[in-house]
């Protein structure tokens, strides 16, 4: 979704901060050197898939959110795989090239659609740590909450802190956001996105302005929809064992507060990154990092 790029002074303090501050833009369609293309047949039909690691290894899944997909976690694979893990993402249903996969006919996108198929993708390949990104936080939440024994960690990459309607404690906006439907908010995103209000660089630009172009547009506006009503699950995945962290950009679209109290809540650790709402692309090694030190405290 968005985000914000900022400059970032003063020494870096380890290997992967000094990593990411070197980062320049990239061709966005280029896979990971190594991965791997393939289709799952998931509960909505076919989702695109990208794999990168030894399959024998512990498993790794990365799910994007809404307008997203698996390429905004193309330079976090290789950090991953290197570590020692398997790594995989996908496409939701309905987004970039998972765009034909959806609800039937005269049926809206819901949340036990996008859980079905999280639930199927994993019984597929075994348990794993499992990252959601923004909306597919939410997701991964209810994941966790119904098979607790897919989840081995729980990484939320900056998700709506707040059940209910989600966009209620964004910065700015927030309080306005009741007057806004599914085909209103899903608009004025992909309007966002197109005219470049997060300052991304040209060529992610150009791919998320493409990426459009394959994304089923129905998707969007029901997952703004769903986003306006996200269950409240925190108690019960607080009482969940699985080791979990809370990774946002300090210029988030919700503020760090509102995430702070979210992981406190839910019992996860809080790391900022100074960045905005995509730290998978701006601040990979960092979370990586961090991640990778989630799993190791899994056990």
């Amino acid at each position: 979704m968005f985000d914000h790029y900022q400059e970032v002074s003063g020494e870096p303090v380890d290997e992967a901060e000094r990593l990411d501050r070197a980062l320049g833009d990239r061709d966005w369609t280029v896979p990971a050197p190594g991965s791997v293309a393939s289709r799952f047949r998931a509960p909505s039909g076919d989702l695109a898939v990208v794999s990168l690691g030894d399959p024998t290894h512990p498993r790794v899944v990365l799910v994007p959110g809404v307008s997203g997909s698996k390429e905004d976690f193309v330079l976090m694979l290789p950090v991953l795989a290197k570590a020692g893990y398997f790594v995989q993402s996908f496409d939701l249903a309905g987004q970039y090239e998972s765009g034909r996969a959806g609800p039937p006919r005269g049926k809206r996108y819901d949340y036990d659609l996008f859980v079905n198929d999280l639930v199927a993708f994993l019984d597929d390949g075994g348990p794993a740590h499992v990252l959601g990104y923004s909306f597919a936080g939410t997701v991964a939440k209810l994941v966790l909450v119904r098979r607790p024994d897919l989840v081995l960690s729980l990484t939320l990459l900056a998700t709506p802190p707040e059940p209910g309607n989600g966009f209620r404690g964004v910065r700015g906006l927030g309080p306005y956001t009741f007057l806004a439907g599914g085909r209103i908010g899903a608009a004025l995103m992909i309007w966002g996105i197109r005219t470049n209000k997060n300052h991304v660089p040209p060529q992610r630009l150009e791919f998320v302005r493409m990426r459009f172009d394959h994304t089923s547009r129905r998707s969007i506006e029901d997952i703004i929809r769903l986003m306006k009503r996200a269950p409240d699950v925190r108690d019960q995945v607080a009482a969940t064992p699985v080791p979990k962290l809370v990774a946002v950009g300090s210029h988030d679209l919700w503020p760090t507060d509102l995430h702070a109290e979210f992981a406190r809540r839910i019992g996860a650790r809080l790391v900022v990154y100074p960045t905005g709402h995509s730290p998978c692309e701006t601040a990979p090694h960092q979370l990586a990092r961090d991640m990778i030190a989630l799993f190791e405290g899994a056990g």
